[in-house]
């Protein structure tokens, strides 16, 4: 049996600004990467969503970001290696310390937004993230984008990884995401979403923007929390994975 797991951003609401359905789609999850404050989040938020990941059984991994509230970690930082790494592992004890109160554990890390597609090329970014992942708990698995940079640092410096796939986001031929700013770079056909996923789980293989047809390896799939189908987007694709005898299952 084929077993793959199934992850979504959540926990990035902020203050009274609520991101998502984090309460409707954590029930179709076997992962949460939780914000940890830089990019969304507060402590307030993080707690909470510690709390519902532990309700529905999910896993948890830190979510950690740049510091960009306002551009929701989406804009590029020039920031060192090492600030990197200390905002990353800041991050990470941040969310650690909620799951401790809880009497949970941390499972994963997997950075967000615009920290993630940076290390999935910048192989010096992609240390740096690592190498905060290592000093805070070097059992813990990198979640990162499958081919990308950042898995290979994982490798360098003796940590599990895992190999991550997206749902609702288009792929440029070299196996990197279409930037959000071009246009269909995000899915948002349901139907669309979901032939992809399967095809990418059974086949290995997914559709580039271009029309060429290129190879993916899969442990995770990603369906981003704060989608206006993020919802139906993580229910369905859990059916039609289950429906192909995919089993559901955290890393």
């Amino acid at each position: 049996m084929r077993r793959v797991d199934l992850n979504c951003d959540l926990g990035e609401s902020f203050g009274a600004y609520t991101m998502g359905m984090d309460g409707e789609v954590i029930r179709h999850v076997s992962s949460a990467n939780v914000a940890c404050g830089f990019h969304a989040s507060d402590p307030g938020v993080m707690r909470m969503t510690v709390r519902l990941a532990k309700a529905a059984g999910v896993a948890i991994g830190a979510h950690p970001g740049f510091p960009d509230l306002q551009g929701f970690g989406r804009r590029d930082m020039g920031l060192s290696p090492a600030e990197a790494r200390d905002c990353v592992l800041y991050q990470i004890g941040a969310l650690a310390a909620f799951c401790r109160a809880e009497g949970l554990a941390l499972r994963h890390v997997k950075p967000h937004g615009a920290l993630y597609n940076m290390a999935g090329k910048d192989h010096e970014l992609a240390l740096a993230v690592c190498g905060a992942v290592r000093d805070f708990d070097p059992s813990l698995v990198i979640l990162g984008l499958s081919g990308g940079a950042m898995l290979r640092a994982a490798g360098e410096l003796g940590l599990a990884s895992a190999r991550e796939v997206f749902a609702d986001r288009a792929y440029e031929e070299d196996g990197s995401l279409v930037a959000r700013s071009k246009p269909g770079a995000m899915i948002a056909d349901e139907g669309v979403a979901i032939a992809r996923v399967l095809r990418m789980v059974i086949e290995g293989k997914v559709e580039a923007i271009t029309g060429k047809t290129i190879p993916v390896e899969v442990d995770s799939i990603c369906v981003h929390g704060d989608g206006p189908k993020a919802l139906a987007f993580a229910r369905e694709i859990r059916r039609a994975l289950e429906a192909e005898g995919v089993e559901i299952a955290p890393l």
